[in-house]
């Protein structure tokens, strides 16, 4: 049998950011990708999503205190 991680209540939503959403969601921010919080390779999720080494994440997590909370990540090897 086998189990769709994604599916997990503990597990949050990873979407792959395009170029375009990169540009405009961290056009505001001072600081550039290269220096996001970083994800391993070899997290399961980004294997099951099939990201690669440099693919921005967007990671959403539902909030008790803020309703949703967004943070990126850099696919680092």
């Amino acid at each position: 049998m086998k189990i769709d991680i994604l599916e997990h209540m503990l597990v949050p939503k990873h979407e792959i950011m395009s170029d375009s959403e990169i540009e405009d969601e961290l056009s505001d921010a001072d600081f550039v990708k290269e220096n996001l919080p970083k994800i391993k390779i070899e997290d399961p999720v980004v294997k099951h999503i099939d990201a690669k080494v440099g693919d921005v994440l967007r990671i959403t997590r539902d909030s008790p205190t803020a309703g949703e909370f967004i943070t990126y990540r850099i696919v680092d090897g």
